[in-house]
């Protein structure tokens, strides 16, 4: 896709005698790098212009940039609380969604507004789309950059349908015909304790969760739990028609440990007890040289920018994903998730 540079005047209607600029409030929209259509940036030509007024009166057009870029960064639009935020999502799309089926720590800031993956600063969060280890998934995520750390830190995106073309043929065709399956160990005091991942510790509620999602589930001894569930490995955009990569198979897969952890992992855990683990959806092993296509594909569409104090950035969660580069000082980024999908065949 090419973006031209364009500016948009849009608003109300002008009020007798009003200048222009007043009742027409204009913003510029151009890709965030010459190089680059991912993510879309959209910038204010008045420092009087409300990103949330802005929003309401264009929802349209924003629903038609996200279809055809899959990210849009709003910059220089004076966002500066959480509430903000919160109020700006909504305007957009709604009812944001809990955080529900969880796979890595976060923390509520306000309503439904959760903080970013609360994994320790020196580590690298690989592109994922968000959920994609499920049969359910917010269609729309958005993050807000409240405060930007000292060096690092950036969110890079990329395109997920690029990614799926640049995975070899061969590797694309296993995962399409077998789909992922997730295994899942809880209780080991290794990742997070199934209290957590369901937001409750009534066994009842856990099961019941599991059955209307197709989870597999056991109990072991001491308070352990264990599930599987095979998702999709590739997915079909509901309105666009096009396919699109979109699992974790290569952030559950055990192979993409370092290496002395993984050594030390399997040194503590046989295959079938590790915390997190991965395999086709017929219980056969991935090769691990698959994932290292999958990683190359992600490598070669990735596109980082460095974050700005107020930035938002809105993504279409299928046609875009996201990670996290480690950083220094104090990061603070939080993230509102909407638009409820359940895949096509999934259980209701």
């Amino acid at each position: 896709m090419q973006l031209m540079t364009r500016e948009l005047h849009t608003g109300a209607a002008p009020r007798p005698g009003a200048l222009r600029d007043e009742a027409l409030p204009v913003v510029s929209i151009q890709p965030v790098r010459n190089d680059v259509s991912l993510p879309l940036l959209i910038k204010p030509n008045s420092s009087r212009t409300s990103l949330v007024e802005w929003v309401r009166s264009n929802c349209a057009l924003l629903e038609k940039l996200l279809l055809e870029c899959g990210g849009i960064l709003f910059r220089d639009f004076a966002i500066r609380e959480t509430e903000e935020f919160e109020k700006l999502v909504a305007t957009l799309s709604g009812n944001l969604l809990d955080y529900t089926y969880r796979s890595t720590p976060r923390t509520v800031v306000s309503g439904k507004i959760y903080t970013s993956t609360e994994y320790p600063p020196h580590q690298t969060i690989p592109l994922h789309n968000e959920n994609s280890y499920t049969q359910n998934w917010p269609m729309k995520i958005w993050f807000f950059s409240r405060i930007c750390a000292s060096s690092g830190g950036e969110t890079p995106i990329a395109d997920s349908r690029r990614v799926y073309g640049r995975i070899p043929a061969g590797v694309r065709e296993r995962f399409e015909c077998h789909g992922v399956m997730y295994v899942r160990n809880y209780g080991s005091g290794f990742d997070l304790p199934w209290q957590e991942v369901f937001q409750t510790d009534n066994r009842s509620e856990v099961e019941k969760y599991c059955a209307t999602e197709g989870i597999q589930f056991e109990w072991l001894p001491e308070d352990r739990l264990r599930t599987r569930q095979i998702c999709q490995a590739v997915a079909i955009h509901p309105v666009t028609g096009e396919k699109v990569w979109f699992n974790q198979a290569h952030l559950f897969h055990v192979s993409r440990l370092p290496a002395e952890l993984r050594g030390a992992m399997l040194t503590i855990f046989a295959e079938e007890e590790l915390p997190r683990n991965v395999y086709f959806g017929d219980g056969s092993e991935i090769p691990s040289a698959d994932l290292d296509s999958v990683c190359a594909a992600y490598e070669q569409e990735k596109v980082a920018f460095p974050w700005q104090p107020g930035d938002v950035l809105l993504l279409d969660n299928m046609l875009a994903a996201h990670a996290r580069n480690p950083f220094t000082g104090k990061r603070e980024v939080v993230v509102g998730m909407a638009d409820p999908y359940r895949a096509e065949g999934a259980r209701k």
